[in-house]
């Protein structure tokens, strides 16, 4: 009793059994149809970004969030600024490398990053040494010349453990007989598996020393950093290059990978996007139902005005009821999708076995299991957006009951 007169009747409205049983009928479909979109709209995003959060978590093991690298010359003075990044709080690791391009030739030819390590330090900013399959990481010792190759790459090359390959690099030396690339035998003596692609097939590692003597370098390629959190990559590489002095270049893990980050966020948002369209039925739907239950009620908008109901209260009337519509279609959907997207994974193995296929082959995918990563973020946007668009879709039709005439509705009455 102590609601507003339109809130009170457009909750009557709500509760009411309607004369009109299609009139019901499409208030319950917009009303599936908003908590079908919002369902699949929260599954679908939580599952890219559990795929976004997967590659990226794969790429971060194997590379670093920071790197800090000498302008145009050799870092001759890496171990400085090793020193001086342990002794940030900021830094859980770091360590020298040297990066070039290479040609690798086994049985077959293959172009790869070749990659100069400290065997000692790597482990702090990479975890090369875990995913080893074939070998030993150790076996990257000073002299040695051996080298790691990914397990794609040795696919390609047709080489495996205790087989050599000429390393033809990108760095070319004078010789009587004018400028040659320089040329060297390393032996494979470990195979890894990153579960990356561009890695697995594309990167070899070799030790720093060895590498070093071959390029007949003085100094390195850079130092990378490791960080306790990964999203002040920049500021600390630019505070360290600073406290270094002299003349350095800062990357973050973000720049480094950017084309796939930019592409795997827009795949996102233009999914939400497209998604979103399932909502807008919704919606269209709940305006057609709307339309109808306002001419259905001609009759009972007539006496209320009669009784001194204002125009605008007759629009309050029907957008509470309408908006209560979405209200609950809305969060119906996203009771839908959180329990979808905690279940997705039971629901994918049990239509695996009942069909007998496998919906995400391991050696395509290199995962087992479907990720998910919810982002509540996410939730509250998806729900601001089905809230929105059903409340917008009771404007009109509201606005045509505002219009209705007494007298002419009441005429055949």
């Amino acid at each position: 009793m102590f609601k507003p007169i339109p809130v009170s009747i457009g909750l009557r409205y709500l509760r009411a059994k309607r004369r009109n049983g299609f009139i019901s009928f499409i208030s319950m479909a917009s009303i599936l149809g908003i908590a079908l979109g919002v369902t699949v709209l929260i599954t679908t995003l939580a599952v890219m970004s559990g795929f976004q959060k997967e590659i990226r978590d794969r790429l971060l093991q194997m590379t670093a969030h920071t790197t800090i690298t000498s302008d145009g010359a050799p870092m001759s003075d890496w171990q400085r600024a090793v020193d001086v990044a342990k002794k940030d709080p900021r830094v859980s690791g770091a360590a020298p490398y040297i990066e070039i391009q290479g040609m690798l030739s086994g049985p077959r030819v293959q172009g790869a990053i070749v990659q100069g390590i400290d065997p000692a330090l790597e482990p702090g900013v990479s975890v090369i040494n875990q995913k080893i399959k074939k070998g030993s990481f150790d076996s990257l010792t000073p002299g040695s010349y051996n080298l790691l190759v990914g397990q794609e790459l040795a696919i390609w090359l047709g080489v495996e453990v205790g087989d050599t390959v000429l390393v033809t690099l990108a760095e070319v030396q004078g010789t009587p007989v004018g400028a040659m690339p320089r040329l060297k035998r390393f032996t494979v003596s470990g195979i890894f598996e990153a579960g990356y692609n561009e890695i697995d097939r594309g990167v070899a590692y070799a030790n720093m020393d060895d590498l070093e003597r071959v390029l007949r370098m003085d100094g390195v390629t850079g130092v990378r950093l490791k960080l306790h959190d990964m999203d002040k990559a920049l500021e600390v590489g630019v505070d360290l290059a600073r406290s270094l002095g002299g003349a350095y270049r800062v990357s973050d893990w973000t720049q480094q990978n950017a084309n796939l980050y930019h592409s795997l966020r827009m795949e996102k948002v233009v999914m939400g996007i497209l998604l979103s369209l399932i909502i807008a039925m919704g919606a269209f739907n709940l305006v057609s139902s709307q339309v109808m239950l306002v001419t259905d009620k001609q009759a009972d908008i007539a006496i209320l005005r009669t009784l001194g109901l204002t125009p605008g209260g007759v629009m309050q009337v029907f957008m509470v009821q309408g908006s209560l519509i979405g209200i609950f279609g809305t969060v119906l959907g996203v009771v839908g999708g959180i329990t979808l997207t905690l279940n997705l994974e039971r629901i994918l193995g049990a239509i695996e076995s009942v069909f007998n296929v496998k919906l995400l082959p391991e050696d395509v995918y290199y995962i087992t299991g479907l990720p998910t990563d919810m982002q509540t973020p996410d939730i509250v946007i998806i729900t601001l957006i089905a809230l929105a668009m059903s409340f917008l879709a009771t404007l009109y039709p509201a606005w045509r009951a505002a219009r209705t005439q007494p007298a002419e509705a009441l005429r055949y009455e």
